[in-house]
Formats: C-alpha cells, structure tokens, sequence
C-alpha cells in the first residue's frame, strides 16, 4: 500500500484551518507583568517560567465559551477543507483527553472536557477533515522533551520518546477516527531513526494519514516550509504554507497587528498558484473565543471562494510566467486557465502563451469577456483581454480562459 495515498484529498483541499490554543491562551503573551516578545504560545519557554509554575494554568483553564461545532462551521464558512488542532504544542499540555500523562485538558483542569473529541464530532457535522499537531521533541514541561538552547540533545530523550510521546500518538492514531494527517513540528536533535519510528508508527495505525515535512530527515509526505514563508516560484512537489492572521500563534491580546483579508486572500492565491496549501491559523483566548478579527477575515475568503472556488479546489500551477505582471496571478486545470487579477485594470495581456485560447470570461458570474488576438513588435502572439467598464470592486477578480490544449504552456523568453 502506498505511503502517499492520502496526498489525493490534501492536494485538492488547497485550504486548511489551523488552531494554536493551550494553557498560554491564559497568559495572552504576559506574566507577571513581563510581556513576552515573541510569539504568544512560546512564553514559557521565553520567559523562563518553570514547569511547576507553567503547570498551575491548569486549575485556572475554563474556557466556557469553547464551541467546536461554531469554529468548525467558521472554517467551512471559509472554504477550508480541513483543521489542524495542537494536540500537545511544545508546553508540553495535551489538549485531548490522554491516558497515557494526566497532563492533559481534562484529567488537569476545571473543563474537563475532551477538545478534540468535540471538534472530531463537529468536523463531522461539517465535512472537514480533523487532524493533529503533536510537537515531537520539544516538551518543556517532560524532563526529557528537548528545549531550545536549554536541553538539545537531552539525555533523556529516548525516556520521554517512550513514555510520552509514543503512548501519545498511538492515543491520537486510534481514539479519533481516521486523521487527515499529523502535523510534526520541530525536530531538533532527532535521529532519522526515532524520525523513522515515529512516521511507522503513523503509517502502521492510519496508512492514508499524512506526515508533515516538520518530522525532519526528508520523512515527511510533503514540504513544510517556514511560518508565513511562500515560494517564489512554483515548487516541484506537494507543500504546504503554514501562516498567520497577526504576527503571533497562540493569542496575545497585545498582538492587534491583523492583516487585511486581501492580503490574505492573496497569499492564499499567491501559494496555491505555486502549487501548494495554505494553513492558516487562529488563536482562540482562554475562554475558547475566536477573536473576532481572525473571524470576519475567515468569511471574507469564505465569501470570495464560494463563487470562485473552482480557481483555487484541485488546480494546480502554470510554468513560471515569462514576465512580471504586477497583481495577477494563475491557476490552471485541464483546459482552462485562471487569471487572478489583484489590481483594477480594464485589460490585460497574455504574451508567449503558446495555447489557443477559445474564450474568456468572468468565472463569479460567468460574463463573458472580449478576447482579440495582437502580435508585439518583436513578432510575439499575444492575446489582449478587455474587462466591463461596471466590474464592482473585488478582492479578487478571477478570469477564465478556455484553451483548446489540455495543459497550458507558455513559450520562455530568451536574450
């Protein structure tokens, strides 16, 4: 059986929902009156908070707002296809109910409910698939997780490999239905081997569950590029971008640093025309709530893919375009080209586009557009694209181009 079976959905889905929260949400980036100024949900670490004081969150953790089925329905609201839930970030807290270390959100705190069982079940109701962050090696709460700079190597790793980390995913793997993927992350001193076993143990439990590029050793199932960091050209193999709405993870209520939804929007186009997905995150408080921020941002994509989604679900990248053209970007499928145009223009051009374009149109409401054909100076065919006059304001005006070829191609410029 292949290892990569589960890249089918994951490469149509273009679009995922990350969710940072833990026992950090209570301190929203201060403690004792230090703020941290680093991300939020690395605190502990960079304020040199203890384990025994870092623990005592948990008596405190009540976030009585929290609604899985709410955040589930604001991600397919989105158009997102798929939710990554920190199962356990490098603090160490396990937002699941395990068996294996009482460290967790219901066996330590006053919730005492189960996170990811109530999200399994509303991502469910809403046609997502559920899967989970674990941190690997970094556990600063363990005395045998790895901490930055602190304990890498740890001499007690293959200690905490065994008794925590392991129990833990095999909990993960068999007590919550079958897992989109495991979302790995920061593998630090890990030997390829332990990499190895840990991606075994996944493919023996769940073998369509997919392995992030963040487990370490070339073992992931795809790329796993740096935060918030995007290709500049399109990427020979499946990857995966995962990004912010603000500058933090985690919630800090001093991070009121939001990007606008078009911005979003367009590192969303941005990577899937380079031929990945987009995991984009939010930071619910220490009550559960969803900042309402990340929210309206979340429907304003939602909004534009629910009449544009076909640009974006299942497509995959042009060869690198011959030429800047400030604002558009393109997505592709058999037979038909998309043009994203990020700028108010009432033209455009196609140059050294080697297909034949058959017709164009507005892919929102299906208007079609004036499409004449031009040869440039230097004996260059090329094709000129004239939009309506009317054409409202938009985040994204999408453009389809019909060709007669099943791929498109376009001829390199050469000098």
């Amino acid at each position: 059986m292949s290892i990569n079976l589960g890249l089918e959905w994951w490469r149509e889905a273009k679009f995922g929902l990350f969710i940072h929260w833990g026992l950090y949400a209570l301190l929203a980036g201060e403690y004792r009156g230090q703020r941290t100024h680093n991300i939020a949900e690395w605190i502990m670490h960079d304020l040199r908070i203890s384990p025994a004081e870092y623990e005592q969150l948990a008596a405190r953790f009540n976030p009585a707002d929290f609604d899985a089925d709410a955040i589930a329905a604001l991600a397919a609201h989105a158009g997102m296809r798929y939710v990554v839930l920190t199962a356990k970030h490098h603090d160490g807290f396990a937002m699941y109910h395990s068996r294996a270390n009482p460290y967790n959100v219901v066996d330590a705190t006053p919730f005492g409910r189960d996170v990811a069982q109530e999200l399994r079940r509303a991502c469910d109701r809403h046609g997502l698939r559920l899967c989970f962050y674990y941190s690997q090696a970094q556990d600063w709460h363990h005395p045998g997780g790895i901490e930055q700079y602190v304990s890498d190597p740890n001499p007690g790793f293959d200690d905490y490999l065994a008794r925590k980390c392991i129990p833990q995913l095999e909990e993960l793997l068999t007590n919550y239905g079958d897992l989109g993927l495991i979302w790995f992350d920061t593998p630090m001193s890990m030997t390829r081997e332990q990499s190895r076993l840990l991606r075994d143990l996944v493919k023996q439990r769940q073998p369509q569950c997919l392995v992030s590029g963040r487990i370490g050793h070339g073992l992931g199932d795809y790329m796993t590029t740096g935060d918030n960091f995007i290709p500049l050209l399109p990427y020979d193999g499946p990857f995966e971008v995962p990004a912010t709405i603000n500058r933090t993870w985690g919630y800090s209520r001093f991070d009121t640093d939001w990007k606008p939804a078009g911005h979003l929007l367009r590192d969303l186009v941005r990577v899937v025309s380079r031929g990945g997905n987009y995991l984009l995150n939010i930071g619910p408080d220490a009550l559960g709530r969803v900042p309402e921020e990340s929210a309206a941002r979340l429907r304003a994509i939602g909004e534009f893919l629910s009449v544009n989604g076909e640009s974006i679900y299942g497509t995959h990248p042009v060869p690198a375009y011959p030429y800047d053209m400030d604002g558009l970007y393109f997505t592709a499928r058999p037979g038909r080209l998309y043009i994203h145009c990020f700028t108010p223009r009432r033209s455009l051009y196609l140059i050294n586009m080697m297909n034949r374009p058959l017709a164009a149109s507005l892919l929102a409401d299906g208007r079609p557009l004036t499409l004449r054909e031009r040869r440039t100076c230097e004996g260059v065919d090329s094709w000129t694209i004239l939009l309506p006059d009317d054409l409202p304001p938009q985040l994204d005006t999408v453009i389809c181009v019909d060709i007669a070829e099943e791929q498109v191609q376009f001829e390199p410029i050469t000098g």
